[in-house]
Parts: structure tokens; sequence; C-alpha cells
């Protein structure tokens, strides 16, 4: 593994995938190993429909209806939250963007901010496997975290909530989302897929096989992009 300050080259990770692929997983588990913000639109909202906050719950509605939160509201949330001295050395962003309106808007955040570049990671996992895994999934009633697949416990590990299953989790929604997924957010897997920092990562693996290749493939752009940054500068 690179260490986690590599010069001048900041690691700047989105995770692409539909619903149901780890995105969150995978993010908050690199996020760890490297030293970053994990920067989840799911907990933001999440702090908001707490809060009961009029903006949160009108996104809460569309969620529960299997839609996707319009690109305003979410463009402005992460790019305040982007421009955060803390967010510097670098960030993983899970849940975010979904639309290519949000990437334009996310490149034009990363041109005002700097700090190294871009790299896009595309979870790739069958549909079938995916409508598996999300009719399947528990998340706590209290603090919303997700309980790890296939468990029999009936708690959250983390705060003791009841585990239940999301109003949008069930196998009609789920493929209603996988749908919304296919016609909304898929096509940014065409905005990114020739730049040289967009890898594909196979999600269908363990949780371990898809974090080791997550760290190769991403080590393998930092090594480039590090290369890269001294090339110019010797001109």
């Amino acid at each position: 593994m690179i260490p986690r300050r590599e010069g001048r080259v900041g690691i700047n990770v989105i995770m692409l995938g539909p619903p149901g692929a780890g995105k969150g997983t995978q993010a908050s588990r690199f996020a760890v190993a490297r030293g970053l913000i994990h920067i989840s639109t799911g907990d933001i909202l999440r702090d908001g429909i707490k809060a009961q906050l009029p903006m949160a719950m009108i996104a809460k509605a569309k969620m529960d209806r299997g839609a996707l939160v319009d690109d305003e509201t979410i463009i402005a949330i992460v790019g305040e939250r982007l421009m955060r001295p803390d967010s510097h050395r670098g960030f993983v962003l899970d849940g975010f963007p979904r639309t290519v309106a949000q990437a334009c808007a996310l490149d034009a955040v990363m041109d005002e901010r700097g700090h190294g570049p871009l790299i896009i990671v595309n979870l790739v996992v069958p549909e079938p496997e995916l409508v598996r895994r999300l009719a399947g999934r528990r998340i706590c009633s209290t603090c919303g975290t997700n309980a790890v697949e296939a468990t029999a416990a009936l708690a959250c590990a983390r705060c003791g909530g009841a585990l239940v299953q999301r109003a949008d989790d069930t196998k009609g929604v789920v493929r209603d989302r996988l749908g919304v997924y296919r016609r909304s957010t898929k096509p940014l897997v065409d905005y990114y897929r020739e730049r040289p920092t967009f890898r594909i990562v196979n999600g269908a693996q363990s949780q371990d096989g898809v974090a080791n290749e997550l760290e190769i493939l991403v080590d393998d752009v930092i090594v480039s992009a590090t290369a890269s940054s001294l090339e110019t500068l010797q001109f």
C-alpha cells in the first residue's frame, strides 16, 4: 500500500455503482485505511431527517418511492463539504455524483479547490445479485447503520437499535430503483470512461476481495498522477 501522504497529490475518490454494489462499505473501509474523510450524502441526509429539516424530509419522501434527490439540493450539500479544510488532503465520496449534471458541478468544485485529481471507481455487480442483496438488507431504526449482510441479529451492533427493512428495499421498489439507476445514473460511466483516472472494480467478490482490488487500482492511479506532476515540475 502507498503511504497515506503522496507528496503533492491528494487522494480524491468517488465510488460509482448501482444500489447494493457496496459503495458505502468500501468507501468507509478505504477512507479509514488511508486516513481520509468519508463523505456520505446518505449520512448528511439522515442527519437532516432526524432534525426534520424541510429539504431533508422532501428528500426522504423521494427516496422512499425509489426516486433520486434533485441535483440542486445534493450539489449544494456536497460542494460546501468539499471546500472545508479537512477535505484538502483527500476524500472518499459515497453517493455522489449520481447524474451527469452533478458530475459537471463536481468538476467545477475540483478545479476551484485543487489538491489532486479525481479518481473514479465503478463497482460492477450483476443485477440478480443486487436484488438479492438489497431485498435482504436490514438497517438500524435508530442510527441508520446497515447491518452486516446475511446477519441473523435483531439488534444493531453499533447502538443496539432494532434492525428493520428499509422502506425502499422491498423487491418491487428495488427493481424500480435499479431501473432509475440505469436511466439516470449509469450515463456517468460514459462521462468518466475515457479519463485516465477511471477504474472498474468487480463488486461481486467478497468484501475483502473488493477492498484489495480497490487498493491496487487506486495506488496505480496515484503513481501515474505523481509521475505526471513531477514531469510537469521539470518544465
